[in-house]
């Protein structure tokens, strides 16, 4: 059968490890067409913005997409590119798995976690408003008028809903990944003891939702203990259920476990579309030396071709990382050794041919 997908090789490091996943993908013998769609910096200076509606035509198109790293300047307006994604297409679950491979260097050999992230609510829904701003005294003078708080003057404000809504729609989806991958258990996590009308929304609803499902095990703990534990002892975990902020934190932490976000694949799901991407930034240090490494979104790809359910390609890619990362002969600078990306590549792909 043969596959449309959209390919976002994104800015910085992007282009080359896009291309990387592009040949290991090809190398497994699935049929893919290729709709290649430029966004991030690039489209920001040609077309004006950095997610143009054509990429978005194209991921509704194809219904499924692989994509590159894109840069997001830090604190100057320039609109997230994942954010809007996200939210344009109504990607509402972030799954993203930390795996550990034998011949990574880890404190914790064997684990085996996943963070399921609830990806339009919370705080990176992006209501916010700016210190000084015209809106942002009158958000002042309403907050003052309605909770007797006094925000000050010089503050900026970002605001944080979670419905009901979109609670429940990322809890069945997590509840149904514990059941259909076999996973242990299912630990919400949240600080709902602080911010009872938010995370307390996420918290209750999470419960309520559990109770259709009584053949899975769900357990509740709040986020700071979690770290603790994913710090500690992290095999005590299973699938970590979060809210946006919580778990873009939690599941970066869960991929230093197992050797780091050049090996923390990505995917962020919604009823009609699917987005995969590495966990990893654009890196635009190291951009165009050729020395980035792929292994992230190669996996992110393993995780594409089971969505595409072709479930044998995906596992010959991801036993031929397992079998590359355990041999060590070829690895990127950041692992330890000395290969360039389209080598890792090359290797990846025959192994996995």
């Amino acid at each position: 059968m043969r596959h449309r997908v959209t390919l976002i090789p994104g800015d910085g490091i992007g282009p080359e490890v896009a291309e990387a996943a592009r040949a290991v993908v090809d190398a497994t013998g699935v049929e893919v067409e290729w709709d290649v769609q430029e966004a991030g910096a690039a489209s920001l200076e040609r077309e004006g913005t950095p997610l143009p509606e054509r990429v978005l035509d194209s991921v509704r198109r194809s219904r499924t997409a692989l994509k590159g790293p894109i840069t997001t300047p830090v604190g100057s307006g320039f609109r997230s590119v994942n954010v809007a994604l996200r939210q344009e297409l109504d990607l509402f679950a972030a799954v993203r798995p930390a795996r550990h491979f034998p011949g990574l260097p880890s404190r914790h050999p064997g684990v085996d976690l996943v963070t399921i992230r609830e990806n339009t609510e919370d705080l990176y829904r992006g209501i916010e408003f700016e210190r000084g701003a015209p809106e942002t005294d009158r958000l002042r003078a309403a907050l003052l008028d309605l909770a007797g708080y006094r925000v000050p003057d010089d503050a900026g404000v970002t605001v944080k809903p979670i419905s009901i809504t979109g609670t429940r729609r990322v809890v069945r989806y997590a509840l149904e990944y514990a059941q259909r991958n076999g996973r242990r258990f299912v630990t919400v996590g949240h600080k709902a003891n602080i911010m009872k009308f938010s995370d307390g929304v996420f918290l209750a609803t999470a419960l309520e939702v559990a109770e259709e499902y009584p053949e899975v095990d769900v357990r509740e703990m709040q986020v700071d203990e979690m770290a603790m534990w994913l710090a500690w002892e992290p095999e005590t975990l299973d699938v970590v259920l979060l809210p946006n902020l919580y778990g873009d934190i939690v599941s970066d932490l869960s991929a230093g476990l197992v050797g780091g976000l050049g090996v923390a694949p990505g995917a962020n799901l919604g009823w009609e579309y699917a987005v995969f991407e590495p966990v990893h930034g654009s890196a635009p240090d190291i951009a165009g030396r050729g020395v980035a490494n792929p292994v992230a979104i190669i996996l992110s790809a393993a995780m594409m071709l089971r969505h595409l359910a072709e479930d044998a390609a995906a596992e010959r890619v991801e036993a031929a990382v397992a079998e590359l990362l355990r041999d060590g002969g070829t690895l990127t600078p950041d692992m330890g050794g000395t290969a360039r990306t389209l080598d890792v590549a090359g290797a990846i792909a025959r192994l996995a041919t």
